[in-house]
């Protein structure tokens, strides 16, 4: 009965986003009530693995005592206290723990309230930074295609997936486009692709960079594209590239930070330094909705100035730098360094590994890619010719629905599977997760007929 009264207001009140809500109200709506551990419960009280962290964010699991109690601790001091003109301690104490375990040269913390925002803000200020340095021609940016870094204006400007930004393609500004290295779909495979991406680089900078201010990447992994992973070294080139010609480099961290690919950070895994990097999800352990753009002296410096200047950075949040999501983020980064989670992603990386080959000879299954805990199953009609399932066949679709039949949730990318466990799951838990991927994949590819 319960169910049912909440299922109706739903259907009634709720917009949920990223959804064709026509195809949702069709069908009885899954509404979580509480998390325990890496699992959620519904109002039937029905268990599921969280087997895509809650989009992505999730760190060390729900309902985490030392998590919760940060947050009680804070809410017993002050809820929220803004950043404009002055400061709170969670947010200043946070600020000196990003700063130390953050590529080097990274000295300044901006805070905001999502990883859009953080790229929104990290947009502006590399546009800015070139202004108030005189070099008011260097207004451009370059992206790379299938690129996704949210949802804000700026942040879909330098986005580039048709289904999700062209029908928005009037109310932006034009960015460059390279390709990002798509082994899978590169018929030279790794190096191929790695050589597309820096050859393209190369020519455009040669070409523009007195355009151009800024090139922003989804290091290592591109996440909303269905989890494509750079050949080694790529980034490496990319952002020496960028330092020759004198054009900022953005990371967006906000999906690969904290751990995630089995590195604080991914620019980690090839020792690359940015000059502006955004962080998000992960940051408060999935607790908060707190984000954070790190710069360098170098940017910071150029908005340095006498007040008659009028160089300031005219930018912020309501929410800003808020005690609450402060609190809990170095509650989250105290427990990663406690229990050594980073490196246990590396031990449980090879284990998800062992257990996913299984899947690698599937007629179906067309690659499969990993970096620490991001992993994407692409399916295909045609193993050997790489041919996609249509976008009405529903593949991925079907796939993840069958998977919550068996108890776990995710979601797809198109035809790409993704599997993004809490980085907290136990070997035992990662087993069993696992073992239902790779039931859903089979029996929806090989058992069930296309609907």
């Amino acid at each position: 009965m319960r169910y049912d009264r909440l299922s109706s207001l739903n259907k009634q009140y709720v917009w949920h986003p990223f959804t064709q809500m026509k195809d949702y109200n069709s069908v009885d709506p899954l509404i979580i009530e509480r998390g325990e551990g890496i699992k959620l419960y519904d109002v039937n009280g029905r268990a599921y693995f969280d087997g895509f962290s809650s989009v992505w964010l999730n760190v060390h699991g729900h309902h985490v005592p030392e998590l919760d109690q940060a947050i009680i601790d804070q809410l017993g001091r002050v809820a929220h206290s803004t950043l404009l003109g002055m400061a709170n301690v969670p947010a200043v104490e946070l600020a000196e723990k990003l700063i130390g375990i953050a590529p080097k040269g990274l000295h300044k913390v901006f805070y905001s309230d999502s990883g859009a925002t953080g790229v929104e803000i990290a947009v502006k200020m590399a546009f800015q930074y070139w202004k108030n340095k005189g070099q008011e021609g260097k207004t451009k940016f370059i992206t790379m295609n299938q690129a996704y870094h949210g949802d804000t204006i700026g942040a879909v400007s330098v986005g580039a997936i048709p289904l999700y930004h062209d029908v928005f393609r009037p109310m932006l500004f034009p960015s460059y486009v390279i390709p990002y290295p798509n082994a899978y779909r590169n018929d030279g495979g790794e190096q191929g692709a790695k050589e597309a991406t820096l050859t393209a680089l190369r020519r455009l900078l040669e070409s523009s960079a007195e355009d151009i201010a800024a090139l922003v990447v989804e290091p290592i992994v591109q996440g909303a594209s269905g989890i494509i992973v750079m050949p080694e070294g790529c980034l490496r080139e990319m952002a020496a590239l960028c330092r020759a010609y004198g054009v900022l480099f953005i990371a967006d961290e906000v999906a690969t930070g904290f751990g995630r690919t089995g590195a604080m950070f991914a620019c980690d895994h090839e020792e690359v330094s940015p000059d502006l990097m955004v962080v998000g999800k992960g940051l408060t352990g999935g607790y908060l909705p707190v984000a954070a753009t790190l710069a360098t002296d170098e940017v910071y410096n150029a908005f340095y100035a006498d007040y008659e200047e009028q160089k300031t950075f005219f930018h912020g949040h309501s929410f800003t730098g808020n005690p609450l999501g402060c609190a809990v983020a170095l509650a989250s980064l105290k427990l990663i360094e406690e229990r050594n989670l980073i490196e246990g992603v590396r031990s449980k990386a090879s284990f998800v590994a062992r257990k996913l080959d299984v899947l690698r000879d599937a007629p179906h299954v067309g690659d499969i890619r990993q970096k620490g805990l991001m992993i994407g199953i692409e399916l295909v009609r045609n193993k050997a010719t790489r041919e996609p399932y249509h976008w009405d066949e529903q593949a991925g679709v079907r796939v993840t629905r069958k998977a919550r039949e068996l108890g776990m949730l995710t979601r797809p990318l198109g035809n790409v599977i993704v599997f993004i466990p809490p980085l907290a799951s136990t070997e035992d838990e990662l087993d069993a997760m696992t073992d239902i991927l790779a039931e859903a994949i089979v029996g929806v590819t090989e058992g069930e007929p296309v609907q």
